[in-house]
């Protein structure tokens, strides 16, 4: 049976080690494939070769496909990728202030959080005025957009129509913002933009490769 790993084991643990942590949460990662098992390190602990149905340090697996997994932690889900930062999991209520994420190899800050309570990979866009979601994202997340405001957008392709929305809820690690304007795209995207509408509710700080927001009061 092949192993595959994306990184040599021992910088990924010290890495996870030396990355600030949020209060009462997980930092869980993917270091590499191990056939229908993936192999997750969960805060400092060594890596473990985890399947569907297993459980490690209160992380359940609940899906592993060729080069992701879906876990759950205290009944929030996310979606780990092979070669992604570790992602920060905790309380379920949200009530945390603070977001660190570290940059990825092309310098992007992408991750995963929650929409609506369904799960959204996201990657920072401090250039976007709003949230940004492509249409096929939106009907996975079940966002009632056709009901939302129509708005002309500029596209390689020409003028189109997009919508403008409320999102309930913006969740990233432990920290849950409300009522947060977002514009739905006719075009798939690879990620969620978060923009200036989401990210105007923290204090932003980037140092090289860490970027921290701080929400406001």
């Amino acid at each position: 049976m092949k192993t595959r790993l994306l990184l040599p084991l021992a910088p990924v643990i010290a890495a996870l080690c030396l990355a600030p942590a949020l209060a009462h949460a997980q930092s869980v990662g993917i270091a590499g494939m191990l056939g229908s098992k993936a192999l997750l390190v969960v805060d400092a602990h060594p890596p473990r070769a985890l399947g569907a149905g297993d459980e490690f340090q209160g992380v359940k697996v609940l899906s592993v496909g060729k080069d992701e997994a879906t876990v759950e932690v205290k009944g929030a889900q996310r979606v780990l990728r092979l070669g992604e930062a570790p992602v920060s999991v905790g309380r379920k209520g949200g009530s945390g202030k603070r977001v660190v994420m570290m940059a990825d190899s092309r310098g992007h800050f992408v991750n995963s959080g929650t929409i609506n309570g369904r799960v959204m990979q996201y990657m920072v866009d401090t250039g976007a005025s709003s949230v940004a979601i492509g249409r096929a994202d939106a009907d996975r997340m079940g966002l009632n957009y056709l009901n939302g405001q129509p708005v002309r957008m500029n596209t390689a392709n020409g003028v189109t129509q997009g919508w403008r929305i409320k999102l309930d809820s913006v969740r990233l690690g432990d920290v849950e913002v409300f009522g947060i304007e977002a514009v739905i795209t006719p075009q798939p995207m690879p990620y969620v933009l978060l923009g200036n509408s989401l990210l105007n509710e923290f204090q932003m700080t980037r140092i090289n490769n860490e970027m921290v927001l701080e929400k406001r009061n």
